[in-house]
């Protein structure tokens, strides 16, 4: 029997910092700020700017869409000046920050996230690696000869925003469990990805700007071992380091994922939130500019770099860059003779191919490895059946998949295929999984408690202590 004192208290929301506003602005409801705080929100964004993008494109004003994002723009000081056009500031630019917080949120989860625990990691590893490879051979049975081979690395990658959108939307009443495995699986993946853009889509390279560009990662990593916590010597590294691998003929990209690997994100010990705490003191006793800034900066000094950047920059890559991102690449051509040829085209059969069946099959496969050695084992609560679904909507692959569609092939016909593959694929992969995750979560809900009913008497005969 409960009283009124066993309720918990409400949890309350703390006023915004400074004072209160003469003038109210309209804001979001709760719960529309909690949507467009989850994967969903970003999901939904990067889905409105595709559709936009094919929109666009098949219009009366497509040939717009090409003229604007080949318009050129230009930064520089002076006599130095870099140019490029729309689609590959975007690409190059843009996206290296999208990279640079997929480069936080693993190293995050290495030293304090899922990433720990071996066990926990072996499953959806061994299901990322089944999900690179088996892709990757099932685009070349396809395609094992000529331009259209380099396009092997199109599929291996699973877009993260969209499967766990569509799992926070469609998927099963208790999908956490899930999303962790997917989420761990997407991150190992991610990892891969950026491996093998690296290795294999780079272009001619320039060796003095890859003397500049490890000389700066030096430097990077030098800032770490002296334990700066401050954000701008980082940044002002990272630039620089953009541009030096630009000019060497690797991706840009890779520059921000370096920056994400290398960014300090050890938890900071309790002597600074004695600090933090000494500071607001002195604030509270005397309150005016210069004591105001050391309490923010010691208050800064206690959260590492890595969660300060990553907080600072993912609602933009979220909302921002992916969509975007999008909205450069997606728009293709979808009139009658596009559809017949890509309908008997090998790149776009591979592709299509190798999201839907590849990563189903490579996913559960590579899963299944560890499973059976022990390797590893699934989260609580999380079957085979909800493995092999989640698979299966692991096959959604579109923002790095087009991101390595521009990589790899130089002929605008085979990008227009490829492209084509990866909207059917990936809406094949979505359509397939959602049935499957709606189906066996309700045969098989992931919230079920893993031991049911009382625990077993002991056997007789029963005895009174002592006796």
């Amino acid at each position: 029997m409960s009283t009124a004192s066993d309720t918990p208290p409400p949890v309350t929301q703390p006023p915004r910092p400074g004072p209160a506003a003469r003038v109210s602005l309209p804001t979001l409801s709760p719960s529309s700020r909690l949507y467009v705080g989850t994967e969903a929100g970003g999901s939904a964004l990067l889905l409105a700017a595709t559709v936009l993008a094919l929109a666009w494109a098949n219009s009366p004003w497509a040939s717009t869409y090409g003229g604007f994002w080949s318009t050129p723009a230009s930064i520089g000081i002076g006599t130095a000046q870099l140019t490029l056009d729309l689609r590959h500031w975007v690409n190059d630019a843009a996206m290296a920050l999208f990279f640079l917080v997929v480069g936080l949120e693993i190293t995050h989860e290495v030293s304090s996230g899922d990433l720990r625990d071996r066990r926990n990691v072996a499953a959806p590893a061994l299901g990322a690696l089944g999900g690179l490879a088996v892709p990757a051979l099932v685009y070349v049975a396809f395609n094992s000869t000529g331009p259209a081979s380099s396009g092997w690395g199109i599929a291996m990658s699973t877009d993260t925003a969209f499967v766990l959108g569509i799992l926070a939307l469609f998927g099963p009443r208790c999908p956490d469990r899930l999303r962790l495995f997917l989420l761990t699986l997407a991150i190992v993946d991610d990892i891969g990805a950026i491996g093998v853009m690296a290795l294999f889509y780079s272009g001619d390279l320039d060796v003095p700007a890859l003397v500049v560009a490890a000389v700066l990662v030096a430097a990077l990593v030098g800032l770490r071992w002296a334990g700066v916590w401050r954000l701008w010597p980082y940044v002002v590294v990272g630039i620089a380091l953009w541009l030096a691998v630009h000019a060497s003929g690797v991706h840009g990209t890779l520059a921000g994922v370096a920056v994400g690997l290398l960014l300090p994100s050890r938890e900071p010990g309790p002597e600074l939130l004695e600090r933090t705490r000494t500071y607001g003191r002195a604030l509270r006793e005397q309150p005016d500019a210069g004591r105001a800034r050391l309490a923010a900066l010691a208050a800064a000094a206690t959260v590492p770099a890595n969660a300060r950047l990553q907080q600072t920059l993912h609602n933009w890559t979220a909302y921002g860059v992916v969509p975007v991102f999008g909205l450069a690449n997606a728009g293709v051509l979808l009139d009658a003779q596009t559809l017949r040829e890509a309908a008997t085209s090998s790149v776009t059969i591979g592709v299509w191919t190798a999201l839907v069946v590849g990563n189903a099959i490579g996913i559960t496969a590579g899963s299944a490895v560890a499973l059976r050695t022990g390797w590893g084992v699934l989260p609580g609560g999380v079957r085979w059946s909800h493995l092999m679904a989640g698979a299966t909507l692991a096959g959604i692959g579109f923002t790095i998949s087009l991101f390595i569609t521009d990589l790899a092939f130089a002929d605008e016909q085979l990008r227009e295929q490829a492209t084509i593959g990866i909207l059917g694929g990936s809406v094949t992969a979505a359509v397939l999984g959602v049935v499957l995750l709606r189906v066996l979560g309700d045969r098989f809900p992931l919230c079920t408690p893993e031991a049911e009913g009382p625990p077993a008497l002991p056997p007789r005969p029963w005895r009174a202590p002592g006796r």
